[in-house]
């Protein structure tokens, strides 16, 4: 299958973003100290519980 190609070069579209989504998580986490991603979660409960 091959990927869909932007009208504009280098240009990408991101629904996420556009809505504020992406803000709103980053004032989240910042404002918690708690990331949102998975890999983060599970890297500041490891170096909680001194794993």
């Amino acid at each position: 299958m091959k990927k869909k190609k932007s009208l504009i070069k280098g240009l990408s579209f991101s629904p996420s973003r556009a809505l504020g989504i992406s803000q709103a998580k980053t004032k989240v986490a910042k404002a918690t100290g708690i990331p949102t991603n998975k890999a983060g979660r599970q890297r500041k409960a490891g170096k909680m519980l001194g794993l």
